[in-house]
């Protein structure tokens, strides 16, 4: 049997199971609780509140994560925050398997997940290249890790739409914090090799405007941020509003909800498989830009249709096109970053991405309220199209300034 190069690392599989299986219960839950806060208000503005403070932290606070990031042991900091992680999924199952649940606490949890977050994703991204073993299985562990994600976001929609159809939203949030054991196990069974990381007098707000000046300074990491934003702020807002689509629109319920979020996961999965197949990261430019144009048409397919089967078809590219966005635009930054600098840049990649989804969901949700789903997802998709025909002018000025890095890095051959 064949290895894929990034499972020829022994701590890459452990951290790649115990992911696996923890991610499928994060789908469960965000799942179950967009239905849950749409079930108790009946509002798009509070899918749309509760979606910003779970994920508003990770835009003011990343860039301390990635200097924590950077300067201890970032194996250590993903044990601590998956523990925390799993006592707020299990504070969340205790509240609704009980029935005391209120949108207050589900804001105040979901503004507690957002801090454990703000820290854990800029270690976990900046602590892959720790896993493996032999650099040149980088981009494959970067892009397995997309695919992984995305198989989880395709399980996990279709099982929790099941049980919260059957059992409840409690049942998610229990099975969600158990599965943490997974990966907290995973991580205690590394064996890693902690880095002496040198002792430094600079404050970490120097050292975030060092990271700030380095990243921007660079026309490509400036430029994959900046697309990043706009695609994450206006792109990613149908995750808010896929509940309204699946009662309102296309008059289904919870399992609906379920087979629209696993359509997208199918398609996030095939692109997944298409980047962890790749041989290198040369020519991952055009996908960006083609990523942003699929997201765009899809979004805009999926606002007009009005049956189930052609919504799932719409769908899947909605899916592909967010993944092959994220994917592709993570694995560029990962290549071409300074060693010394990754977490740094890591958060202000989180900070782009996740960071910016808070304000498109706050958006979205105040759109939809106002000129319907639909409409507003016509918007969106118009602006990834305009955002991906912008990049694609600047693509080849700025590949002119990444070949000697991937030349250096063997990555390319030198004529």
């Amino acid at each position: 049997m064949v290895l894929l190069p990034a499972f020829r690392s022994r701590n890459y599989r452990l951290f790649f199971t115990g992911q696996g299986i923890s991610l499928i219960g994060s789908w469960m839950t965000q799942l179950a609780t967009v239905w849950l806060v749409y079930s108790l208000t009946d509002s798009p503005l509070m899918l749309g509140v509760v979606a910003f403070t779970s994920q508003i932290p990770s835009f003011f606070l990343s860039p301390f994560g990635g200097v924590f990031a950077d300067r201890f042991s970032r194996h250590k900091t993903l044990i601590g925050t998956q523990v925390l992680a799993m006592l707020q999924s299990l504070a969340l199952a205790a509240l609704a398997l009980t029935g005391a649940i209120q949108i207050w606490q589900i804001i105040a949890l979901s503004l507690v997940q957002g801090f454990i977050n703000a820290f854990d994703a800029p270690a976990r991204q900046a602590f892959v290249p720790e896993l493996i073993e032999k650099r040149e299985d980088l981009a494959n562990a970067i892009a397995v890790n997309s695919t992984m994600f995305n198989g989880a976001r395709l399980i996990g929609p279709a099982i929790g739409g099941l049980i919260l159809a059957r059992v409840g939203a409690g049942y998610c949030f229990l099975i969600d914090g158990v599965s943490y054991i997974a990966v907290i196990i995973g991580l205690l069974a590394m064996r890693i090799q902690e880095k002496r990381i040198p002792k430094s007098d600079v404050s970490p707000i120097q050292r975030i405007k060092e990271g700030f000046i380095y990243a921007f300074g660079f026309p490509p990491i400036r430029t994959i941020l900046l697309h990043a934003a706009i695609i994450s702020l206006f792109g990613i807002q149908y995750t808010v509003l896929v509940p309204i689509y699946a009662e309102k629109i296309l008059g289904g319920g919870a399992e609906t909800l379920g087979f629209l979020m696993a359509a997208s996961g199918i398609g996030a999965l095939a692109g997944g498989i298409y980047l962890a197949t790749r041989k290198t990261v040369a020519g991952l430019g055009k996908v960006i830009v083609l990523a942003a144009s699929i997201l765009g048409l899809g979004l805009i397919a999926f606002s007009i249709s009005r049956h189930l089967p052609l919504s799932l078809l719409t769908m899947l590219f909605v899916g592909l096109g967010t993944i092959l966005q994220v994917a592709s635009s993570n694995t560029v930054l990962q290549t071409i970053v300074d060693e010394d600098k990754r977490g740094r840049v890591m958060s202000l990649f989180t900070m782009s991405f996740l960071g910016m989804t808070p304000f498109g969901n706050l958006l979205g949700g105040a759109l939809a309220e106002r000129i319907g789903a639909p409409t507003t997802l016509v918007i969106d998709g118009i602006i990834c199209i305009i955002a991906s025909i912008f990049l694609a002018k600047q693509l080849p000025s700025l590949r002119r300034l990444v070949i000697p890095i991937y030349e250096k890095k063997g990555i390319i051959k030198t004529m």
